[in-house]
């Protein structure tokens, strides 16, 4: 058993903590409750944002090229926190719906099993990267200018695979648990020291882009640790050895809840492979240009996941309690503000697309391709509130194969052919249009896989 501050047997404490949890979750109204559990967890989506634009913006104090590279590596980190989140959100969802029908046990056993599933998967994605990194490198897209700073910065990233993993699992289980208090907290500590640090690695010790990476793994360290604290307390369930259970019941389970998130994340990475690796031919300017504007919406879009997160819980938790007039009631709730949230920030981007670009690197070839992207990438935003909320409440219903095929639909069924074709077509304008088009299919696609299920609640 890992350590953890423990008592004899179940305390009385313990025992009243898990009934007011039970109460909280399926009486409290559902948007106060919402509201309550999305606050602290948007803040842990916008802290995971600010991993990425954090070494992005202070990369870009070094050159063009040092951005185009760290870019590049960041489709790798979608794939680790792709791995992170079907681990998380498999186990996640299945213990929210067990703790809402009364069964703690079985939400002990996957708890753990969870964990366990992430961490050797983490060395094991670890191992791979550092033995293929020279051919990985070059199929992401590096040109010969950014591969040495693109081995650089990837080499140290890969050493902090497991604890991406593993601290993706313990945020998420603690979310679904409705612990978004200690979830938050797990995360924004990680994100203080890498801020902190990468200033210090980067510039003050001369490190370039692989003290932005050290940077980074630091914080994913802190991280870990802190949201392990979190498990011991507050009536959490924490991971033990003892509850690891490898077996076809729980694998099951972590397939079905996590694999929109793995398909999601993944085609991510893929799409941004893609993306890149088209942008490359028109020069690292493009690269750059194309990676800020990533960073920026992949900023605005952790709020509305993060939103949709705070969602999950209270949808799952309902959904296995069986009060599913609170599972639509909730998720009207949080497509009607999630919208309006993204207009608001819909119209900052169009009317201030030079300027946030600029902010990242003062280029005027990086700026004048990234505003462009910005714009047209803002154009869809309010969209993506029905998509998103669409796939959270399918994937947290336990609806597996429906919240898979929707969380492919924005990044794979639609963009992976917009990025082939349209580059032909319209040349650059093409790529930087690529997003746009895919978002508004993906909306329309996602009406009826809503409906179907919104249907049977009533």
């Amino acid at each position: 058993m890992w350590p953890c501050v423990t008592g004899a047997g179940k305390s009385v404490l313990a025992k009243m903590q898990e009934d007011e949890k039970y109460i909280r979750l399926t009486e409290t109204p559902v948007n106060r409750l919402i509201t309550s559990l999305a606050v602290p967890t948007i803040i842990s989506m916008l802290v995971t944002s600010i991993y990425n634009a954090t070494d992005t913006f202070f990369v870009g104090r070094i050159s063009t090229s040092a951005t185009a590279a760290v870019g590049l590596c960041f489709s790798v980190m979608a794939i680790l926190q792709a791995t992170g989140f079907f681990c998380g959100q498999g186990s996640g969802n299945y213990i929210s719906r067990e703790l809402g029908a009364g069964n703690r046990k079985k939400a002990e056993e996957m708890s753990a099993t969870g964990f366990a599933l992430a961490f050797v998967l983490g060395i094991t994605i670890s191992a791979l990267i550092l033995l293929f990194i020279n051919p990985l490198t070059q199929f992401l897209g590096a040109t010969e200018d950014i591969l040495t700073d693109s081995k650089a910065y990837l080499s140290v990233i890969a050493l902090g695979a497991p604890l991406v993993l593993t601290q993706c699992v313990m945020n998420i289980q603690l979310r679904f648990q409705g612990s978004a208090i200690y979830a938050m907290t797990g995360l924004l500590s990680g994100a203080v020291i890498n801020m902190a640090l990468d200033p210090l690695l980067i510039f003050g010790m001369g490190l370039g882009v692989k003290g932005a990476a050290m940077a980074t793994v630091s914080g994913q360290l802190i991280s870990t640790v802190v949201l392990y604290i979190g498990t011991c307390r507050g009536g959490n369930i924490r991971p033990s050895f003892k509850n690891i259970r490898f077996n076809r019941l729980y694998l099951l389970q972590i397939v079905n809840g996590g694999s929109p998130s793995l398909i999601r994340q993944g085609l991510m990475s893929l799409s941004t492979i893609l993306l890149n690796r088209a942008a490359g031919l028109y020069g690292a300017a493009a690269i750059a240009g194309m990676s800020i504007n990533n960073r920026v919406m992949m900023l605005v879009s952790s709020a509305i996941i993060g939103f949709g997160q705070g969602y999950q819980p209270v949808c799952s938790f309902n959904y296995g309690a069986g009060k599913k007039d609170r599972v639509r009631e909730g998720f009207f709730f949080c497509v009607k503000y999630g919208t309006i949230f993204l207009t608001v920030m819909a119209i900052i981007c169009e009317l201030f697309a030079p300027q946030i670009i600029r902010i990242f690197r003062d280029d005027d070839a990086v700026v004048a391709i990234g505003s462009v992207a910005l714009r047209a990438q803002a154009a869809a935003l309010p969209l993506q509130a029905f998509v998103v909320l669409t796939n959270m409440m399918l994937q947290a219903t336990g609806k597996g194969v429906k919240a898979s095929i929707t969380a492919s639909a924005r990044s794979g069924i639609f963009f992976i052919p917009m990025i082939i074709v349209l580059p032909k077509l319209f040349g650059l304008i093409g790529i930087q249009i690529s997003q746009s088009i895919s978002d508004v299919l993906a909306f329309f696609f996602s009406i009826p896989m809503a409906y179907s299920e919104l249907k049977k609640m009533k």
